[in-house]
C-alpha cells in the first residue's frame, strides 16, 4: 500500500517528466547502479531505484538484472506478477529495435497476404525450431476465413487461442515450443462470435468470421505489435481475457469450484496438464484468465503401460484431465493409479467420485494418505516417503513404459521428485507440475 500511495503521489518516478524514450542496450547498461537502476521486461524499460525499499524480494533480487533484460529471472520468480499495472509509474520507453513488421506499403501488403519476411525468422530460429508457419484469408459476400498453414501435422484445437476484442484480432499457434502470432486490427466491423477449424492431416487452421456488413474487404487490416511473428513461448507475455463467473461450489470445507464462461469472441481450450493464471478484480463478477501455460506433452502418453499420479491437496486439479484422458484414450495402458496426500477425510476432493471410478473401471486404483487422520482411519498415514512410494509403483511388468506425475505444494513435489529419482526412475518417467 506504501507503494500504491507513492505512485499516486504525482511524484516523477523515472526522472524523465513524463516524457517516454527509445532506450538502446547502451544506454540501458550504463543504469545499473542501487540509485539508478533501470530494468527490461519484455521489451519495456523501468526505473526500478525507487521501488527497490518495497521490493518484496530485497535490492539485491532487483540488482541481478540491473542495467539488463530480467525478462528470464522475472518469469523464473513470479511470472505472474501484474508488474505492467505495478510498474507504470516507472516506465521509461520501450528497448530501441527495428520494427518487426515492414511499413512500406508493398512490404505492408506483403505481410498481409501471409509471407514471413526472413528479418522476422531469427538465424537460430531457423535452425533449431519448426518450419516457419504463414497465412493467408479470403472472403464471400459474409464471411472472411483466415487460414493459417502451421506445416505440422500435430496441431488440434487447442493449439490455437482466439481473441477478438474492439477491433484487434488476435490469433496465435502454439507449435512445438514456438508461438506464432496473428495480429491485426481489422479493416471492417465483424460480429462477436466465429468458428475454429483444424485439418490436422496437413496442420491447417481456418478461422472463420462474420461480417457486420456485407461489403467486400479491399484488405484484411492493418499490422499490430508482432504480428506475423514466430518466437519461443518461454519469450512471450502472459496476454488475458475477461471471463465471467458463472457459479462457484463447494468441492470440500475449503476449495471451491469455479466454473468461468469465456467471452464469445475468444477460442480457448487448456491442453492437458497445462495451467491459467487469474486475476480478479475485488469487485465485479468478472475474472481475467491467462493463455495456457505449462511443459506437459501429451506425447509422453505414447504406448503407456502403467500411469502413477502422485497429488497432495488441490495438486488433484492436473491429474483430473491426465485421468480422463488416459483412460479414454491410451489403448495400451493396463493400470492407471491414484495416491492422494491429504491432512483430513474432509480434505479429501471428489473422494466419492473417485472411488466409483475404481469400481467401474479396473485399471484404475486410488489410495489415500492422511497425514492428520481421526482414530477411525484405517487408510494409509504419514507423509511423502520412499517406503510409500516403493511399495505404490510397482510396473506391471518388468519393462513396462511408465510414467509418474507429481503435483502438490512445492516441498512436497520437490522431495517427491527427489525420491523417484533415489528409486531409479528416470527423467522421462517422470513429470512434477511445477508454477
Amino acid at each position: 500500500m506504501d507503494w500504491i500511495r507513492l505512485t499516486k503521489s504525482g511524484k516523477d518516478l523515472t526522472g524523465l517528466k513524463g516524457r517516454l524514450i527509445e532506450v538502446t542496450e547502451e544506454e540501458l547498461k550504463k543504469h545499473n547502479k542501487k540509485g539508478d537502476c533501470w530494468i527490461c521486461i519484455r521489451g519495456f524499460v523501468y526505473n526500478v531505484s525507487p521501488y527497490m525499499e518495497y521490493h518484496p524480494g530485497g535490492e539485491d533480487e532487483l540488482m541481478k538484472a540491473a542495467g539488463s533484460d530480467g525478462t528470464d529471472l522475472f518469469d523464473q520468480v513470479h511470472r505472474w506478477v501484474n508488474y505492467e499495472s505495478m510498474l507504470k509509474e516507472c516506465l521509461v520507453g520501450r528497448m530501441a529495435v527495428k520494427p518487426a513488421v515492414p511499413k512500406d506499403y508493398h512490404e505492408e501488403k506483403k505481410v498481409l497476404n501471409g509471407m514471413l519476411p526472413k528479418s522476422q525468422v531469427p538465424d537460430a530460429l531457423a535452425k533449431e525450431g519448426p518450419i516457419s508457419p504463414s497465412y493467408d484469408w479470403f472472403q464471400t459476400d459474409s464471411l472472411v476465413t483466415i487460414v493459417i498453414y502451421t506445416k505440422q501435422k500435430d496441431v488440434n484445437l487447442d493449439s490455437v487461442i482466439v481473441d477478438h476484442q474492439y477491433d484487434s484480432f488476435r490469433a496465435e499457434t502454439i507449435i512445438k515450443d514456438y508461438s506464432y502470432l496473428i495480429h491485426i486490427e481489422l479493416s471492417h466491423a465483424i460480429q462477436e462470435d466465429f468458428s475454429v477449424r483444424v485439418v490436422a492431416n496437413v496442420g491447417k487452421i481456418e478461422i472463420v468470421l462474420k461480417k457486420k456488413e456485407n461489403t467486400s474487404w479491399e484488405c484484411l487490416g492493418h499490422p499490430l505489435e508482432n504480428h506475423n511473428s514466430l518466437i519461443p513461448k518461454k519469450d512471450t507475455g502472459l496476454y488475458y481475457r475477461k471471463c465471467q463467473l458463472i457459479s462457484k461450489e463447494d468441492a470440500t470445507h475449503d476449495t471451491k469450484l469455479f466454473c468461468l464462461m469465456l467471452p464469445p469472441s475468444t477460442h480457448l481450450q487448456v491442453p492437458i496438464g497445462q495451467h491459467v493464471y487469474l486475476k480478479l478484480s475485488i469487485t465485479g463478477d468478472f475474472v481475467s484468465v491467462s493463455n495456457p501455460e505449462g511443459n506437459f506433452k501429451i506425447s509422453q502418453f505414447q504406448e503407456l503401460e502403467d500411469l502413477f499420479l502422485l497429488a497432495a491437496g488441490t495438486g488433484f486439479t492436473p491429474m483430473v484431465k491426465i485421468l480422463n484422458y488416459a483412460l479414454t484414450n491410451i489403448s495400451s495402458l493396463r493400470k492407471v493409479k491414484l495416491m492422494f496426500f491429504n491432512k483430513t477425510e474432509d480434505d479429501i476432493i471428489w473422494r466419492s467420485q473417485l472411488e466409483k471410478l475404481a469400481f467401474k473401471d479396473k485399471r484404475f486404483d486410488v489410495e489415500f494418505v492422511l497425514s492428520k487422520p481421526t482414530s477411525e482411519w484405517n487408510g494409509k498415514k504419514g507423509n511423502i516417503s520412499p517406503g510409500l512410494l516403493s511399495e505404490f509403483l510397482k510396473r506391471s511388468l518388468d519393462k513396462s513404459k511408465v510414467l509418474i506425475c507429481i503435483c502438490g505444494p512445492a516441498p512436497f513435489t520437490e522431495q517427491g521428485m527427489r525420491m523417484l529419482h533415489d528409486l531409479n526412475f528416470s527423467k522421462d518417467e517422470i513429470h512434477g507440475f511445477t508454477a
